[in-house]
C-alpha cells in the first residue's frame, strides 16, 4: 500500500511543479485540470506525510525510551509511544480509505427502474411495494421523487415503473438496489394460502446531465404520442410523451411525466444514456471480478440480491449474508441497515484490488 502511495505521491509533487510552469499559467483549461487533480489527491499525500512525521516521532521516542533510566522520563514516554501508535493506526486506516477509487456517479440523482418479473399479478404488486420503499426512504432523506413512468395493472401494482428520485447523494446510497428482489407471501387472491415466490428487477441509472449525453441521433428513433398518465385534460390534449428507441440495442425508454416534448425528451435521452452507460460499468466491472468470488455492488439486474420473507417477517440482503426480522419497517423505507453494510463490503471490495494492484 505504501508503494503505492508513495507514487501518488510523486504524482502530486509533479503536478505542483507543473502548475507553476509558464506555459500551463498561460493555458486556462490545462492550468484547471490539474488544479482538479491535485485537489484530488490533496487529502492522500497530506495524510501520508503526516503519517511520515509521526513516524519518526515514535522512533525516536522508542529510542529515548531504550536510554531513559529516569522513571517519570520512561513513564511519559511510554504514554506518548500510546499516543503516536493510535494516531498512526487512524491515520493508515484514512489511508486505506483514501485509496479506493471515489464513485464518480455517487453525487447524482437517480432514476429507479422496477419491472415486474416472474409471478403474473403478484409481481407487479410486489414491484408498488418496492416503489412505495423506495419513495418512503428518499423522503426521509428530503429528496424529490416522481413517476416520469408508470404501466399500472389494475390490481393496484405495476408492470414497469420509472421513479426519478432527486437529491445530492441518491446514487450513493440507491446504487446497491440493482438486481432481482424476491418476495414470498400468501398473494391477496390466494384463496388456499399457499405461499408464492414472485420477483422483481431494479435498476438504478445515475441521471446524466445533457453536457454529458453523447449520443448518435442517427441511431434514435423519437416518437411524441399523447400521455396516457395523470394530468387532465392538458396532457390530453398535447402529445407530449415521449418514445426513443435506441436502434442499435432495441432499447426503448417511454417518458410522460412533464407538460412539455422537450422536457421529456430531455428525461428520456438522460434515462437512456444512463441504461447504456449501467451497460459499460457491468463490463469493466465483470473484468475487474473475473476472478473474484464478491459482486457487491456490481448493479447485475440478473442477480438475486435480496429476498422478503413474509411469514418470518425476514428481509435478508444474500450479498453480504444479512437479515433483518422487522420486514415493515423495511418495506417502509428503513434501508440504511443494508445500505451501511453494502457499502463497507464494496469499500473493502475494492481496496482489496487496489492493494493488489
Amino acid at each position: 500500500m505504501f508503494d503505492k502511495i508513495a507514487r501518488i505521491a510523486q504524482r502530486y509533487e509533479d503536478l505542483e511543479k507543473r502548475m507553476i510552469d509558464p506555459e500551463v499559467l498561460a493555458d486556462h483549461i490545462k492550468l484547471t485540470e490539474l488544479a482538479q487533480e491535485r485537489s484530488d489527491l490533496q487529502p492522500l499525500v497530506e495524510s501520508y506525510r503526516r503519517h511520515g512525521e509521526l513516524k519518526r516521532e515514535l522512533a525516536e521516542t522508542r529510542e529515548l525510551l531504550e536510554i531513559s533510566e529516569d522513571p517519570e522520563m520512561t513513564a511519559m514516554a511510554d504514554e506518548e509511544i500510546d499516543r503516536l501508535e493510535e494516531q498512526i493506526e487512524a491515520l493508515e486506516a484514512r489511508m486505506q480509505r483514501l485509496l479506493v477509487p471515489r464513485d464518480p456517479h455517487d453525487e447524482k440523482n437517480v432514476f429507479i427502474e422496477i419491472r415486474a418479473g416472474a409471478g403474473g399479478d403478484e409481481a407487479a404488486i410486489f414491484a408498488g411495494d418496492l416503489l412505495r420503499m423506495y419513495t418512503r426512504y428518499a423522503e426521509a432523506q428530503n429528496w424529490r421523487t416522481e413517476i416520469v413512468n408508470a404501466n399500472e395493472i389494475g390490481v393496484g401494482g405495476y408492470k414497469e415503473v420509472v421513479v426519478s428520485v432527486k437529491g445530492r447523494g441518491a446514487f450513493s446510497r440507491f446504487k446497491y438496489e440493482s438486481g432481482v428482489h424476491r418476495v414470498q407471501r400468501v398473494p391477496v387472491t390466494e384463496s388456499q394460502g399457499r405461499i408464492h415466490t414472485s420477483t422483481a428487477t431494479v435498476a438504478v441509472l445515475p441521471e446524466i446531465e445533457e453536457v454529458e449525453v453523447n449520443l448518435n441521433l442517427d441511431e434514435l428513433e423519437i416518437t411524441s404520442t399523447f400521455s396516457s398518465g395523470p394530468g387532465g385534460q392538458h396532457m390530453q390534449k398535447n402529445a407530449t410523451a415521449i418514445r426513443v428507441v435506441h436502434k442499435p440495442t432495441g432499447m426503448t425508454v417511454n417518458v410522460q411525466s412533464e407538460r412539455s416534448q422537450t422536457q421529456n425528451k430531455r428525461v428520456a435521452l438522460s434515462i437512456l444514456q444512463g441504461r447504456l452507460q449501467e451497460i459499460e460499468d457491468a463490463k469493466h466491472h465483470a473484468e475487474r471480478a473475473a476472478n473474484r468470488r464478491s459482486q457487491v455492488g456490481s448493479g447485475d439486474r440478473s442477480e438475486k440480491i435480496r429476498t422478503y420473507n413474509y411469514p418470518q417477517s425476514r428481509v435478508t440482503d444474500h450479498r453480504v449474508g444479512y437479515s433483518s426480522y422487522n420486514l415493515p419497517a423495511v418495506l417502509d423505507g428503513d434501508l440504511d441497515q443494508f445500505i451501511e453494510r453494502l457499502n463497507i463490503a464494496d469499500q473493502t471490495e475494492k481496496l482489496a484490488v487496489v492493494t493488489e494492484e
